[in-house]
């Protein structure tokens, strides 16, 4: 048998290192997958690591996958630095895209241009109500927050599939669960003419920035990361828990819908039942293999990235199921899960008591048996 004991003090530098050993870990185990298959591992790989990054439209279109995921998991750092596990951001997402969205069908091609800016607005305001429903619940009435924001998201989805299906269904749609396309002045302005890359990733990177700041250079990120290390301490120091639970599900919720506006005003241009794509929870992944760092996401939403792509990639010339995206994503989590398991902990190997049991009893051992057969 075996147990866990906890390493006195675990290396720094192999917390740094255990997000490469996982990609390395699910690169490994890929390669089996491929081969299990019977598809050649080089030519999978290839797809999913070498395809994405080789052209200038790879490239874009790894930069519009990668935009919202690392919005979501900038807002989603703040939580978990907080110890607030805001599992919902699927739903602040999704919400995020129907008060956008909300706002773009209004517009019209006379419209101002400022009209992008109040899309992007409501989007985040959108993700804080949603996110605001998940505080008042704990807040109140100390609901967990893992359940009620994972509940949230599939009536964020049934919202968003009664406006498609209802009131904001597009007539001249041919029946089809949509909204109407969005006006050109609502779209937001492109990076890059031919691209679908947008100023989405300018954004995403210069909020990569404030939330450095923010997180490790002022006093209210050191009362939220205090607060998530140690509570007894936070209190003591008069830190406010409830302050620092509203701000980080607000801050997350709002990072979620901001994603959302960008999305739909984006590279989709209309409200449809497709908009939830996974990007809430994938970014999940994200922020734990960026290891709740703004440089460190912006890395792991690249790495996301390629999997979203390559399994599209994937999906039409290596005639593998869609799937295979979410299964690498599963195994770069429960990769990285055994890394830092084995990064915090050594594994003590002993043997049972049946296993010793035909050598002879001595000292305490002996003294017990008699005692138990007496």
């Amino acid at each position: 048998m075996f147990r866990l004991e906890a390493r006195p003090e675990p290396s720094r530098l192999m917390s740094v290192l255990s997000p490469v050993f996982a990609v390395a870990i699910t690169l490994l185990v890929g390669v089996a997958l491929f081969s299990i298959l019977g598809k050649d591992p080089l030519d999978g790989l290839f797809v999913f690591f070498v395809e994405p990054v080789k052209t200038a439209y790879g490239l874009s279109e790894l930069a519009v996958k990668a935009t919202p995921l690392v919005l979501i998991a900038l807002g989603l750092a703040v939580c978990f630095r907080s110890n607030i596990w805001n599992i919902g951001a699927e739903g602040q997402f999704i919400l995020g895209a129907i008060f956008g969205g909300g706002v773009a069908i209004h517009a019209t091609e006379t419209s101002n241009k400022l009209v992008v800016v109040l899309i992007l607005l409501a989007g985040m305001l959108g993700g804080m109500v949603w996110a605001g429903v998940v505080a008042v619940l704990r807040d109140r009435f100390h609901t967990s927050e893992i359940l009620v924001s994972l509940m949230l998201v599939y009536v964020a989805d049934m919202l968003l599939s009664y406006l498609v299906y209802g009131p904001w269904k597009d007539p001249n749609g041919y029946n089809f669960p949509q909204s109407i396309t969005f006006a050109s002045t609502t779209q937001i302005p492109k990076l890059i003419a031919g691209y679908r890359t947008d100023i989405g990733v300018l954004v995403a990177l210069a909020l990569v920035g404030v939330f450095w700041v923010f997180v490790f250079r002022t006093y209210a990120g050191f009362q939220l990361q205090v607060g998530g290390l140690a509570p007894a301490a936070a209190r003591y120091a008069g830190f406010s828990a409830r302050r620092a639970m509203w701000t980080a599900l607000l801050v997350s919720g709002g990072m979620a819908g901001l994603a959302g506006a960008l999305e739909v005003a984006g590279p989709l241009g209309q409200l449809t039942p497709y908009v939830p794509a996974g990007y809430g929870f994938a970014a999940i992944i994200v922020a734990f293999v960026g290891r709740l760092h703004p440089v460190g996401i912006v890395l792991s939403a690249t790495l996301m990235s390629m999997f979203y792509i390559g399994g599209e990639l994937a999906q039409s010339r290596l005639g593998l199921p869609k799937s295979v995206t979410g299964v690498f994503q599963g195994l770069l989590l429960f990769a990285l899960l055994a890394c830092d398991t084995l990064v915090t902990y050594r594994v003590r190997f002993t043997r049972t008591r049946a296993a010793r049991a035909g050598a002879p009893l001595v000292g305490a051992e002996a003294v017990k048996s008699e005692g138990g057969t007496g």
